[in-house]
């Protein structure tokens, strides 16, 4: 560790550049480390004493992070923005929103799913409400989009995989579309929780969280069309879909409420029912599932990824 440490320092022209002698280069090297090192902890101690004195008026740092230093993006929606508003209420989405189309949705595999992918449905189906499953077999998807529509599903799921582990979801929209191509990783299965919960058959409360370009707000809509808006508070369950960096985290909790026998009080946690998996969009298509004639919303390319701070969701 310390010779690739080094090795870097005398690259780029630092201090100790100049000395030939390896062993006494790594000297020097781990001694500006240390005399760093308690230099950074004494600022800290002088800035810990100085936010003591002041109280509530001292200065609160804030950290750096990728996502407050985000490039800057011209699609960001702001609060009470009228022409979203606008967009929103003839969207392929209003009539969801709006009350007048009630969820329900459809899912299916590739032709030969795994243990593994038909234990992941299961949990989806029941966590979906009005949600069935239907074996695929060697149907083609336009045709099954076709069913659908016609027995007025709004949604349709199709999980692939590769190597008997889940690999994509394909989100359609029905009946016009749009369509949704994403990747799937880190599928956690409740048995594989600890302390899980079971879910049950309530209509659960939907969080959608930091969803804030124009092609995020679509893509959020869409998500919450799997959903019912009247959600049975009574079975205190909530799933949550957290966007970060474009990948959308997906979590599946019920609030647990305890009181103390010593104060009296009540107290709120949150135990996980599962599954926990997570969704990197990489594709939004108009219309529905057409891979050789269809036109692309969005389309993830090798050099869209410009920078570690561009997000698009």
């Amino acid at each position: 560790m310390a010779k690739g440490r080094v090795g870097a320092a005398t690259k780029n022209g630092k201090a100790g550049a100049d000395i030939k002698n390896k062993i006494k280069r790594q000297q020097v090297y781990h001694k500006l480390k240390k005399e760093g090192g308690a230099m950074q902890r004494k600022a800290r101690g002088l800035r810990q004493k100085e936010a003591v004195a002041l109280g509530d008026e001292a200065p609160k740092r804030i950290q750096r992070t990728l996502d407050n230093t985000r490039e800057v993006d011209e699609t960001l929606v702001q609060p009470g923005d009228e022409e979203i508003a606008a967009e929103d209420s003839f969207d392929e989405f209003s009539g969801h929103f709006g009350g007048e189309i009630p969820p329900k949705t459809l899912v299916t595999t590739g032709k030969y799913p795994s243990e593994k992918l038909m234990q992941f449905l299961e949990e989806v189906v029941t966590m979906l409400p009005n949600c069935e499953y239907r074996q695929r077999g060697a149907v083609p998807l336009k045709e099954i989009v076709r069913a659908c529509n016609e027995r007025g599903f709004t949604s349709l799921l199709v999980f692939t995989e590769k190597s008997k582990k889940p690999q994509s979801l394909w989100l359609v929209k029905l009946p016009y579309g749009p369509t949704a191509r994403f990747k799937v990783t880190s599928l956690v299965l409740p048995k594989r929780i600890a302390n899980h919960g079971r879910m049950t058959h309530h209509r659960p409360e939907l969080i959608l969280n930091n969803f804030g370009t124009r092609m995020g707000h679509r893509l959020g809509r869409m998500l919450a069309c799997l959903f019912p808006h009247d959600p049975q508070f009574r079975g205190r369950q909530v799933v949550t879909m957290h966007n970060q960096r474009d990948f959308v985290f997906f979590r599946h909790h019920r609030y647990v409420f305890e009181q103390k026998e010593d104060k009296g009080e009540v107290s709120a946690r949150l135990q996980e029912l599962g599954p926990r998996f997570t969704l990197r969009l990489k594709s939004l298509q108009l219309g529905t599932f057409d891979t050789q004639h269809g036109e692309y919303e969005w389309k993830h390319k090798p050099e869209l990824d410009t920078s570690r701070r561009r997000f698009h969701v």
